[in-house]
């Protein structure tokens, strides 16, 4: 392997890093869901540094990396429904919109042209709320000194930045997509 490729193979163990992260959760061993979360986490940043510094950006990359992400982000979002700890609406929200641009994304590129992952502002941010959300529902949860209050408040700015960047992304995309259909009439 090429040091080239050590952002993406970095990128699939985070995928794999989802098994014990959805499996510590399953038996309640929210210390060790906590441990796990925080190696995909530094995971993250590592190959995002690496691929950065380095230049070792690729095609490749730009889709594994928010890829493992969701991966991680939905896996948690579902095992934390499944046991009851966060609401069933806010998980249909999550993965309707994240379903929207992944449908979106590969309608765009059959039809239209070449779909480059460029995660907005807002989906960055929305990205960053959903694992703060997690965390912070793993933390409360294992009983760690925690408010359940901003649980509470934290699921209302989930669904907002769930929505306000699923919007997003329908805007920009249709907009380009309009842009092209324009270009070929």
């Amino acid at each position: 392997m090429e040091l080239s490729q050590l952002p993406n193979a970095i990128s699939i163990i985070r995928m794999f890093l989802v098994v014990p992260v959805v499996w510590s959760l399953l038996q309640l061993e929210f210390g060790a869901a906590l441990v796990w979360f925080a190696v995909a986490g530094i995971s993250d940043g590592l190959d995002g540094f690496l691929a950065k510094h380095y230049g070792w950006q690729s095609r490749l990359g730009s889709i594994l990396d928010p890829l493992a992400d969701k991966l991680l982000l939905v896996c948690s979002f579902i095992t934390l429904t499944w046991l009851e700890l966060i609401p069933l609406w806010l998980l249909l929200a999550v993965l309707i919109r994240d379903l929207l641009i992944v449908v979106g994304g590969v309608v765009f590129h059959y039809t239209l042209g070449r779909f480059d992952m460029q995660p907005s502002r807002i989906s960055k941010l929305n990205t960053v709320i959903q694992i703060v959300f997690v965390l912070a529902v793993v933390f409360y949860h294992g009983d760690f000194a925690f408010t359940p209050w901003l649980i509470e408040v934290l699921v209302y700015i989930v669904l907002a930045t769930t929505v306000l960047s699923g919007l997003d992304y329908i805007l920009v995309w249709g907009k380009r997509a309009c842009n092209i259909l324009q270009k070929k009439t």
